[in-house]
């Protein structure tokens, strides 16, 4: 299957991985373990104390990219552009089976006119593999991590791509006090297992049948961060602005299920704008899944939007 194929009906899955539910935490989930920074290898009791006092607050010292420790984990961040008083951190989150270097475009003209960052989650990128399979809570705990250590006491617009978007619409219900703001990018849908059985059928064949397979196996586990999804209903946010962005034309592979998957995504996107009372849906003209490269443009005002009403 090539790659197109695996973004398109895993298709939120980004590409190469996953697409599900919106069940958000049942409550904020309790700050990460000791944070420290990885530099040779070795951290010492010194080392970690020093790290956590300097930067475990802010993050706003460094520029770049570099390995902190959240626990037993060692997790590659980046961070550019100055901090502005009253201004939220944007944190950028990649799909699945992507790094943060495939929002390095995105995080460069963003940082121009603010504080912005990103992150590895486990298993993607050149942050540590998972011990085993993975939930929601555990991808939320090192989110919780990571902004402890890169935004501290501020507020946070979360702008995630496919399972990026996911994650961040999941984690921001459970988080009102921190998360001020969501862009969603083709975010995977809420309830994909369900509808990628329904819009393919079991009789299928060929690259259909095959893409109902993988995008199964995907929700199973079977993704590079080892990331189980269940189906499941969209929590509110509270009235935070949320901008919705979805794909114009994704399925041209598999032409005789096309219409049901788009209809499919289409529906899973509406179901996200339960998120907020303040949440917007529209089509990026002239795009695929990967609506922030096709169209950066877009995906550009829309967070500089949230950003500016988050704030």
């Amino acid at each position: 299957m090539n790659r197109r194929i695996k973004a398109t009906a895993i298709a939120a899955l980004s590409s190469v991985v996953v697409g599900a539910a919106l069940i958000a935490c049942d409550g904020p989930v309790s700050t990460a373990e000791k944070v420290t920074e990885e530099t040779t290898g070795k951290v010492t009791e010194e080392t970690a104390e020093k790290n956590l006092g300097d930067e475990g607050r802010d993050g706003d010292n460094f520029s770049g990219t570099k390995k902190i420790r959240l626990g037993k984990h060692s997790v590659n961040v980046s961070c550019s552009g100055d901090a502005t008083e009253g201004k939220p951190l944007v944190m950028l989150m990649a799909g699945g089976g992507d790094g943060l270097d495939t929002m390095a475009g995105l995080q460069k003209t963003l940082s121009e006119k603010g504080r912005v960052c990103s992150y590895d989650r486990l298993g993607e990128g050149k942050s540590d593999q998972p011990k085993g399979t993975q939930t929601i809570d555990d991808s939320a705990k090192i989110l919780t991590g990571v902004l402890d250590r890169l935004a501290g006491d501020r507020s946070v617009v979360l702008a995630g791509h496919s399972l990026g978007g996911y994650i961040a619409a999941r984690y921001a219900p459970g988080h009102p006090d921190r998360i001020k703001g969501l862009v969603l990018m083709d975010a995977t849908i809420p309830a994909l297992t369900a509808g990628i059985s329904k819009a393919i059928p079991e009789s299928a064949t060929g690259m259909a049948a095959e893409l109902r397979d993988q995008t199964m196996a995907v929700n199973e586990g079977q993704n590079p961060e080892q990331f189980i999804i269940a189906d499941t209903k969209v929590r509110s946010a509270g009235k935070i602005p949320v901008q919705i962005i979805k794909h114009e034309s994704q399925y041209a592979e598999v032409p005789e299920y096309g219409p049901a998957l788009e209809q499919m995504w289409s529906k899973g996107q509406q179901q996200w704008r339960a998120l907020s009372s303040r949440s917007k849906l529209s089509t990026a003209p002239g795009t695929g899944h990967y609506i922030h490269v096709d169209r950066p443009d877009i995906a550009v005002k829309a967070i500089q939007r949230v950003t500016a009403q988050a704030a």
